[in-house]
């Protein structure tokens, strides 16, 4: 609980720190008052290390906000969202989102485990944040209950606590000597140092599941040695609760991140638990995120090489196959958590996150697919992966021709211009509107994301594009924030049965104001398509004219 009155001040000039609110080892959270907007905001006060020298101060203060400032440009409804990075008196400052509730581990702490539905709602979420910092290149390299926040009324779950996030390119409190992280969610690859990725991020979710179900992590031990071993040697045993989950589970802690569930195919099986009660076996190995979206192809004989019609290139690419034993994994794994760190860094590692630091705020085998680049309006790409013997490197194949585009490709309205998507598809968007994916939704945006157009492509799914529309009109409270007034329509769309889903909402922030959506959901050509437009509510007619064009123009593959 925060104390009113407690230190009250103000810094640069504008943010009224009135109530602390939670403290951590990554700094002190506060509620406070935007003055200048007349807003309340959460603001995380970041500590200062005396132990360093004035330049490693002044290195470690430039890369926090560059991180801070990488996250404030990320845009999901599960991920706090930052409104401002500022400095006083030296000293870093992040301005957030106030969200009202707990986190996910004061939930579990006082309510007990959850049961599966929600726990796969909850990893839905998750998955989605994930997704959208992976894309951007962050990585979060936190993630544990104590950094999920569940915002009162809607239960909306929301990822913060990006403090040692990490983005690409960026020199890490890692790269300097020091582990920072909560080691019973810590993937066992970055315990040894030997890397550090998205896959990372999968296994803490893995973890997180874990949690959520039982109430305690499977690699709670008694020492900090107990849970190097049991992370990086043990047998991992998943609770008796996780049952129903456990395809995801298993999954998600895979020791080899080369072979650990990806993203996608964690959201598909989750969200066909959700749908159906059950959960569908992964996609076998080798088989890719890029290329569950498309239809599947004929492997390819190991011992026979694809055939390259006249006129086609072709280009093969060996796979990496170096691996690190366990054992030399939690060597590694010690010496990087306790040599040269000494007793700061096991403090570090024994930190287990139950401070409520977030305060009150909230392998696979690489794709083989190959994708023309975006507006290349007369080729197309195929790829043919082989399963290579163990001696053998696996090749890919990627083979290029040229098309014709179709008459409606050719038709885009003035002030339109036609896009083909590396996606597999092609549609007309407003002059100015730029391509942002995110994970398996690609969106055209326009200047200040004011208006987006987002498409996504996926497997048919039993009971079509009507029961897909009315199971995310039913998730709609948990994706959408302050949903209201969802109508699921049955229609036609080019002679095929389709669905219409609108809904109004309130935005990802106060500042953003309530927004109206348009999606269509229809099938085709064996794949599934969603086109939506989202706009401020003050501006729905030109939104709506905007949907009518992208979904008349649409050509698939």
């Amino acid at each position: 609980m925060g104390t009113e009155g407690e230190n009250v001040r103000v810094i640069a000039g504008r943010y009224r720190l009135e109530a602390r609110i939670g403290r951590g080892g990554m700094g002190v959270v506060w509620r406070a008052t935007d003055q200048l907007l007349s807003r309340q905001v959460a603001v995380k006060e970041l500590p200062l290390d005396d132990s360093l020298s004035a330049d490693e101060a002044l290195q470690q203060r430039d890369r926090t906000l560059r991180e801070a400032r990488a996250v404030a440009q990320l845009h999901h409804p599960h991920i706090i969202v930052v409104h401002d990075v500022v400095e006083e008196a030296e000293r870093p400052y992040i301005v957030m989102e106030l969200i009202d509730g707990g986190s996910l581990a004061e939930r579990i702490s006082a309510d007990g485990p959850v049961d599966a539905r929600e726990a796969a709602r909850i990893g839905i979420a998750l998955l989605g944040a994930l997704r959208r910092a992976h894309d951007a290149g962050i990585l979060h390299r936190d993630l544990k209950p104590a950094n999920v926040l569940m915002e009162a009324g809607t239960d909306r779950v929301v990822l913060t606590d990006f403090g040692i996030a990490q983005v690409a390119g960026a020199t890490t409190l890692t790269e300097s000597g020091s582990f920072v992280g909560s080691p019973e969610y810590t993937a066992p690859e970055r315990m040894s140092g030997a890397r550090t990725g998205p896959e990372s991020d999968l296994w803490s979710l893995g973890a997180l599941l874990c949690t959520v179900l039982s109430g305690e992590s499977p690699f709670r031990r008694d020492s900090l040695g107990g849970i190097l071993h049991a992370v990086v040697m043990d047998e991992i045993r998943p609770p008796a609760q996780a049952a129903p989950l456990l395809p995801v589970v298993r999954g998600l802690l895979e020791r080899d991140p080369d072979r650990r569930l990806d993203a996608v195919e964690a959201e598909r099986l989750l969200r066909a638990f959700r749908q159906t009660g059950r959960t569908p076996r992964p996609a076998p190995p080798g088989y890719s995120a890029t290329q569950r979206d498309v239809p599947k192809r004929r492997p390819v004989p190991p011992d026979a090489a694809p055939p390259v019609p006249a006129g086609m290139t072709a280009t093969a690419v060996p796979e990496r196959t170096a691996k690190r034993s366990p054992r030399g994994l939690l060597v590694a794994a010690l010496v990087a958590a306790m040599a040269g760190a000494g007793v700061s860094a096991a403090a570090l590692l024994m930190h287990d996150g139950r401070d409520g630091s977030g305060g009150g705020n909230g392998g696979r085998t690489p794709s083989t697919s190959a994708s023309p680049a975006p507006g290349a309006s007369a080729s197309a790409s195929a790829s043919v992966s082989g399963q290579a013997s163990p001696a053998t490197p696996h090749p890919t194949v990627t083979v290029t021709r040229e098309r014709t585009p179709t008459a409606s490709e050719r038709t885009a309205p003035s002030g339109y211009r036609t896009v083909h998507d590396p996606d597999g598809y092609a549609l007309a968007v407003p002059d100015g509107f730029t391509r942002d994916p995110q994970g398996e939704r690609i969106f055209y945006m326009s200047p200040g994301q004011t208006f987006r157009i987002g498409i996504k492509v996926s497997d048919p799914v039993v009971g079509g594009p009507l029961v897909v529309m009315r199971n995310a009109d039913a998730d709609g409270p948990s994706t959408n924030p302050g949903y209201h007034d969802g109508t699921v329509t049955p229609t036609t769309h080019a002679g095929r049965s389709a669905a219409l889903w609108e809904f109004t909402w309130e935005g990802f922030s106060k500042a953003e104001g309530p927004r109206h959506t348009y999606d269509l959901c229809w099938e085709e050509r064996g794949r599934m398509y969603d086109v939506w437009v989202s706009a401020p509510v003050g501006r729905m007619t030109e939104a709506k004219k905007y949907f009518d064009v992208a979904v008349g123009t649409f050509t698939a593959a």
